[in-house]
């Protein structure tokens, strides 16, 4: 049980609040491992997305789970900062040297953060699936007597490991994968370079032209995936449509990426096989010319199923070099469809001409690799998708087809990576047509069902997350009376229109007016005045005060800042002027809240976040010393009103002013309050200090 006078400090200093707890606490000397159950969903299979960097966890997790689920290609997308965010696993990892395992649910991504992210709609099999698995494994590992000892040990020798439909998981180690990709990669250069040897000039002519219709295919396929992306902002309500029902998905950027890759890889079968008929006709002589052009055909047909297997070879290259834990990946859709190839085509099918690529040689080379990623194809996708309710960090800074363009280019990518080996086969099958008009119907009726609305964008129970939020400026005018409004804003790409149409209270939307929450930015939102005025008093707008200036060579300045009743709040502190900084709890000066030390900087800014209970202290003395070598302050720098600030404060109140309380009974179901920790709550005060005060 909590204690209500527990305080946390989050600050982006590598020192201080939970790193150093972390590595500091009496019991940091006695644990051995960290298991974080995290969710950025509400629901599913509770699966493992990071492991390591000791392989125990992982390892002995395979052994006993129940019904596993785990996929390093999420590690390796989590870790390569694609995703910005964090998990207290990290801290536990990167602070005090602890190895374990990070799980999370990722069915229904949109609820993340948001006022549905509650237990009741947390599904019973969701938590039954956890419960079982953690039971298995903590009784496990309770019982071992080989626990990792060793904090902080390197993961150049960490665990590969992937689920196979949630009931097997695969582990082996990183040396084990070396061997094995190196193996893999120096044989099938071998064979490459002997066939290419043995081909003469011909061949690696046939290899070139190969090559260029796998890039046609990539071009096409993401052209016509991203022309689909752009169209949706232009002729629907919101620029994603496919929030509430991902399966749109399939038929918005699916279709017209399988459109296009095909388009793509057909242009450049036909030049393939308009180089090998020339080729014939100087080689085989003897033959018909109807027989010559059948078998310039086939022979394009198995070029362009090699040049797969090359492409897969390259990313397996790749990921072997700059060692990517999902590389298993590319062994998967490189050995399967070459043993395939070589056994059926080659070993049991001698001929002195080439005959078509048999079905059969298709289900057995792409069965294994299929049922490896199909799973975890759709999971990523949902987890894409579901993200696209939150996707700006700062509302109205980025354009509205960017977050569609995202999944347009990832949906694309998946086509080419897993279609490139049957787009080989219907050039010279009757499929032609067939997914021509295929794809575009299903593209017409998908973007149909958006643009009339038959299928809406957001759901009650997957809602467009937004913030209500009443303002209280008093950063605007320094000192003189504060500016105070309710303001509306999104983190999902769209105008805010309709929603302000529905709750009405006189809300104007627009990029008028330029909000600085500390720890993000809003260019685009709705305001209003209405009813502003009420429901706060002036004495809670934070005080920030200089106690003392010494303005000399090593210049120090000494500030006491009141948040008065908050015990949450935001400060952010311009390292641009200020080289480090001592903050200090103003009644107790021997309590160092963050302490003296290298402090990190996100865009000229280092962000203090501070949560405490009710009896968390309020008052507080704040150190700054500041940069020896501090530039001149230009006149391009003073444009810019935020640069000229020293210190930026938020404060926050889990309060509903009168006001606030009319527009949120008045919110669409569609629409859900966005809960995340840099978030405010429906009161906040704004207030600052300049550089020259």
């Amino acid at each position: 049980m909590l204690n209500s006078n527990l305080r946390i400090t989050r600050s982006i200093s590598k020192c201080g609040g939970c790193s150093m707890c972390t590595s500091q606490h009496p019991w940091s000397d006695t644990i051995q491992m960290a298991i974080d159950l995290e969710a950025m969903g509400i629901g599913g299979k509770s699966s493992i997305f990071q492991a390591g960097p000791h392989p125990w966890a992982i390892e002995n997790y395979a052994l006993v789970a129940k019904y596993p689920t785990a996929q390093i290609i999420a590690e390796d997308i989590f870790s390569s900062g694609a995703i910005k965010s964090a998990t207290d696993f990290q801290v536990y990892k990167e602070i005090a040297g602890l190895s374990g395992l990070d799980f999370a649910y990722m069915e229904n991504t949109a609820v993340y953060h948001t006022k549905n992210d509650r237990l009741k709609l947390l599904k019973p099999g969701s938590l039954q699936h956890l419960g079982e698995n953690m039971l298995a494994f903590l009784l496990h590992a309770a019982a071992s007597s080989n626990l990792p000892k060793d904090k902080g040990e390197s993961s150049q020798d960490k665990s590969i490991y992937f689920d196979i439909l949630g009931t097997y998981l695969i582990t082996f180690r990183q040396r084990v994968a070396n061997m094995l990709y190196n193996s893999v990669i120096l044989q099938s250069l071998l064979i490459w370079t002997t066939s290419l040897l043995m081909g003469g000039y011909t061949a690696a002519i046939s290899l070139a032209l190969s090559c260029l219709s796998v890039i046609l295919m990539w071009i096409c396929s993401i052209g016509f995936s991203i022309i689909a992306a752009f169209i949706l902002p232009l002729v629907c309500s919101s620029p994603v449509p496919f929030v509430a029902s991902p399966w749109l998905v399939v038929g918005l950027f699916g279709a017209p990426a399988l459109l296009g890759a095909f388009i793509g890889h057909h242009m450049g079968y036909l030049i393939l096989q308009s180089y090998l008929s020339c080729t014939f006709v100087g080689r085989k002589r003897n033959l018909p010319m109807i027989v010559k052009s059948d078998v310039a055909k086939l022979d394009a047909e198995r070029w362009l199923y090699k040049t797969g297997l090359l492409q897969w070879l390259i990313l397996l290259t790749v990921g072997n070099y700059y060692k990517i834990g999902s590389s298993y990946l590319a062994l998967a859709w490189l050995i399967s469809p070459a043993f395939a190839y070589g056994l059926l085509e080659a070993t049991l099918s001698p001929a002195r001409l080439p005959k078509p690529l048999k079905t059969l040689t298709l289900l057995i080379g792409l069965s294994i690799p299929f049922l490896l990623s199909s799973g975890m194809i759709i999971r990523l996708t949902g987890t894409v998708i579901g993200t696209a309710v939150r996707f700006e960090r700062n509302p109205g800074s980025t354009p509205e087809w960017l977050g569609t363009v995202i999944i347009a280019l990832f949906v694309a990518a998946i086509i080419c990576f897993t279609m490139v080996y049957l787009m080989s086969y219907v050039h010279i099958s009757d499929a032609k047509l067939p997914i021509i008009v295929g794809t575009c119907i299903l593209f017409a009726i998908s973007l149909g069902a958006a643009w009339m609305g038959v299928v809406p964008p957001f759901r009650e129970d997957t809602a467009r997350a937004v913030n209500v939020v009443h303002v209280v400026d008093a950063a605007e005018t320094y000192n003189e009376k504060p500016v105070s409004y309710i303001s509306l804003f999104s983190s999902t790409p769209g105008n805010l229109v309709k929603e302000a149409d529905q709750i009405g209270e006189g809300f104007v939307c627009g990029r008028d007016r330029f909000q600085d929450f500390v720890t993000f930015s809003v260019n685009y939102s709705c305001w209003t005045d209405k009813g502003a005025q009420t429901g706060w008093v002036a004495s809670d707008i934070p005080a920030i005060s200089v106690e003392k200036d010494t303005k000399d060579e090593n210049r120090i300045t000494q500030i006491i800042i009141d948040t008065k009743l908050s015990t949450r709040w935001s400060l952010g502190i311009n390292t641009k002027e200020i080289d480090d900084f001592l903050l200090k709890d103003a009644a107790d000066l021997s309590d160092e809240l963050i302490p003296l030390g290298e402090k990190s900087s996100v865009d000229g800014w280092h962000i203090i976040q501070f949560s405490g209970g009710p009896k968390a202290p309020t008052k507080f003395t704040l150190t700054l010393f500041w940069n020896k070598t501090r530039a001149a302050i230009t006149s391009d720098y003073e444009e810019e009103e935020k640069e000229n600030l020293l210190l930026r404060i938020r404060t926050d109140f889990d309060r509903q002013t009168p006001q606030i309380e009319k527009v949120l009974k008045k919110l669409p179901l569609w629409c859900s309050l966005f809960g995340k920790s840099t978030s405010p709550h429906t009161l906040a005060f704004l207030s600052s200090l300049p550089v020259d005060f």
